[in-house]
This record gives C-alpha cells, sequence and structure tokens, in this order.
C-alpha cells in the first residue's frame, strides 16, 4: 500500500512523524511518501519537500511568494501523479492541503485529512469545499465535534496527538548553568516570526536579572538568531523545546502549537503574535474567533494572556511576565491547565488516527 503524506509546519512533521511511525508498526508493507520535515524522514518517509521551504506566514508574504507556492503546486501533483498512492493524508496547513485536496478528487484519490483545517475560525466557505473533496476527516479538537456534524460532515475524533508527543518524550530536564529559575522563550519556527517577534521578548531580560533566558531555537535559523541576540545575556538551545519545558519557571510563546505544548507541561505562560500589518488587518476582517492562543480556545475563556500586534511591546511583556511568576495569577494558569488535560482525554492518539486511516482504506 503506498501513502502520499503531506505536513507544511514543524508541528505538521511532529504529529506526521508520529502518525507514520504508528502505521509503519501496524502494517510493515506500507511505502510512504511526502512533505515534512527531519521526523518524518526519520521514520521512513520518501521526503519530498522540506516544509522549511514552504513556510509563508501572512497575506502578504503569500503575495510576495505566489511564483514560488505556484511551482510547489505543480510540483506535488506531478510527484503524487508519478508515485500513484492509494491514498493522500494532508495533516492541517489548510491554505496548501485544500487545494490539493480538492484537485487529488479530481483524479480519483482517495483523500484523507488528519488535524483539521480551523474552518470554524475562519473560511468558512471551505466547509463546502471539505464536504465535498475530503473522503476521511480526522479531528483532535473536542469542540470540532459538533461543528463538523451541524455541516454535515462525518468526523472521526482521535484525541490530540500532542498529549502522545510529550508522554513518549524522555529528553531530560533542561539544568541551568547559573543555577537560576529558567524562562523559556519560544519565538515560532518561521524566519519572519523570529525577525518580529524575538528582539520584543529579548527586551524583558534586563528587568529579571534573577532569572535566567534561554530560547527554544530550531538549527536553520541559527546565524539569525546570533543577529538579534547580539550580545544580550541570553543563552540559545537547539531541538530540546520539551527540556526547556521541564525546567521553565514561565515562559514567552509565540502564538502556535508551542502555546498549548506550553501548557501541557503546565508551564505558566505569555502568548505573543505580531505580523505584517496588511496582514494582520486582512486576518482581523476574516477571523471569527475570540482568541488566537488553543488554550483559550479549548476553554473557552482567557487562560493565557494574549498580547497581540500593538499590545505586544516591552511595557506589556514585562507586567504579564511578572504575573506568571507570582501569587495568584500563577496558580490560576495552573489550575486551569490541568482543567485543559481533563478535556484533552482521548490518548494513543496517533494510534488511532493510523488505525482509522487503514481502516478506511480496506
Amino acid at each position: 500500500m503506498r501513502l502520499y503524506v503531506i505536513a507544511g509546519e514543524a508541528s505538521g512533521d511532529l504529529h506526521g512523524s508520529n502518525l507514520v511511525r504508528e502505521l509503519k508498526r501496524l502494517n510493515s508493507n506500507l511505502e510512504i511518501r511526502g512533505w515534512g520535515g527531519d521526523l518524518m524522514q526519520k521514520e521512513g518517509v520518501d521526503l519530498r519537500k522540506h516544509y522549511r521551504d514552504l513556510a509563508f506566514m501572512g497575506f502578504v508574504e503569500v503575495v510576495k511568494n505566489l511564483r514560488a507556492i505556484l511551482r510547489n503546486f505543480d510540483f506535488c501533483k506531478k510527484d503524487i501523479l508519478k508515485f500513484k498512492p492509494d491514498a493522500i493524508v494532508l495533516i492541517d496547513y489548510p491554505g496548501f492541503n485544500l487545494r490539493i485536496a480538492k484537485w487529488a478528487k479530481k483524479q480519483g484519490i482517495k483523500v484523507i485529512y488528519y488535524i483539521a483545517p480551523q474552518v470554524w475560525a475562519w473560511h468558512k466557505s471551505r466547509v463546502k469545499q471539505m464536504r465535498k473533496n475530503i473522503d476521511k476527516l480526522l479531528i483532535i479538537l473536542p469542540f470540532e465535534i459538533d461543528f463538523f456534524a451541524k455541516h454535515s460532515i462525518e468526523a472521526e475524533f482521535i484525541g490530540h496527538p500532542l498529549l502522545d508527543a510529550i508522554s513518549r518524550n524522555t529528553d531530560p530536564a533542561y539544568i541551568s548553568e547559573s543555577r537560576k529559575p529558567v524562562i523559556a522563550i519560544l519565538p515560532g519556527s518561521r524566519k519572519q516570526e523570529i525577525q518580529t517577534i524575538l528582539p520584543l521578548q529579548l527586551s524583558v531580560i534586563p528587568h529579571f536579572s534573577d532569572y535566567e533566558f534561554v530560547i527554544a531555537g530550531t538549527e536553520q535559523h541559527r546565524d539569525l538568531y546570533a543577529e538579534i541576540i547580539g550580545n544580550q545575556d541570553v543563552k540559545l538551545i537547539f531541538n530540546q523545546t520539551y527540556s526547556l519545558l521541564r525546567s521553565a519557571k514561565a515562559a514567552l510563546v509565540k502564538s502556535g502549537t508551542s502555546t498549548l505544548e506550553t501548557a501541557l507541561f503546565e508551564v505558566p505562560e505569555v502568548v505573543c503574535y505580531k505580523g505584517n500589518p496588511i496582514s494582520y488587518i486582512i486576518a482581523k476582517s476574516v477571523i471569527d474567533i475570540k482568541y488566537i492562543a488553543m488554550v483559550n480556545l479549548i476553554m473557552d475563556k482567557p487562560v493565557v494572556t494574549e498580547l497581540i500586534q500593538n499590545n505586544l511591546n516591552t511595557k506589556n511583556l514585562i507586567a504579564e511576565l511578572s504575573k506568571c511568576l507570582s501569587s495568584p495569577h500563577r496558580e490560576t494558569q495552573i489550575a486551569d491547565y490541568k482543567l485543559l488535560k481533563e478535556k484533552l482525554t482521548e490518548t494513543n492518539a496517533s494510534l488511532r488516527a493510523a488505525q482509522a486511516i487503514l481502516e478506511f482504506l480496506k
């Protein structure tokens, strides 16, 4: 059996690698080709495109890189036709993957979507397209069950794969050489995010001299980190995010999957987001949600503070980080994290997803 898997971001690579591991454990004869990252490649995926070449964030950035994006579409379609898969498995990354789903459906290729596009937040018009082009939908958030049912889309809830990724991780806790308590900085994985958000996150360092600040970095941006950090008093480590979160007292986290990861490690956090002003204005006009942090969306209340666009500044970061380090805010946030874990009760999500895929393809 042949599967073509497409993940376009670091989080998709993580979940894709765990899915592939379970798929191959259940069926050792599977041949899997696709797009993703180092983690998927380590699990035996014949990697055709790395996610670091796909990271275009925001409306303006997409327009600027439209030619490259169109080339990627063309390459992907040709590669799928050459591989002749029994099905394609799409992981999140909706701007690209929903277009591939529409094309694949016309080619008579079965389409499985793992980690549904967040159409409940924006682009609700995509629901009709999903109903038409997706053969099997696997969802990971409890509130998505009712949403897709209301739109006559049959979806299977398999739990959140982050619970499994964290439970399986055995990396030891980061040890501070200075013996000071640690504050983690997670600036995102895209170049644009790091350039915009990291300098603001670093601006609080002089105001917390009793703490050691540590950046969770990715290897491909090593030179960029060095350029931004300069001679500031901050430690930089690579590919050790979970080790860092195991020891962190608090964290400054770019909005995204990392906000949920941080919460599952029960680390009080401040969520940070700042993008291209034009992209932000456009996004704000079409996004229909109260919060941007997944923690707040799942809990349906402001568990963690979100500093967005102009509100992401040094003054606000100092104030909110101080709250994360002291009572009662700290204890309240940790208590809410425990309730969050209860909401995400389903375990073995990657295994359940693999079983659902193979059962569907029988």
